[in-house]
């Protein structure tokens, strides 16, 4: 597994100005987050250094949520030097995200 960092807002926009991220806007009540968490976990396993995965509960960041128009969950956000270049909405596994990022860093 890799290391998945969990962001508050100063993290996030501190983080995410530089490199390739994948965040996980999730929640505690969210069933279909269950499922992903796990995969997000192993997809930051398999894709090494080459990109960071944090994640951020939308009930403590609600203006982050609505900041990136976070209108369902799980999303995830795909994160090039600060700027959004994808995202995901719905539960997805570790070898779709670990495809999703090939494609798009």
């Amino acid at each position: 597994m890799g290391d998945v960092l969990h962001f508050s807002h100063a993290a996030f926009e501190a983080h995410t100005r530089k490199g390739n991220w994948i965040i996980d806007f999730w929640a505690e009540w969210c069933g279909p987050c269950t499922i992903i968490g796990p995969e997000v976990e192993a997809a930051a396993g398999k894709l090494g250094g080459k990109v960071k995965v944090a994640k951020v509960n939308i009930d403590k960041e609600q203006d982050l949520a609505q900041q990136y128009e976070v209108m369902s969950i799980p999303t995830l956000l795909f994160i090039k030097d600060g700027e959004v270049v994808d995202r995901t909405v719905g539960v997805l596994e570790a070898d779709e995200i670990v495809a999703k990022a090939n494609e798009v860093f």
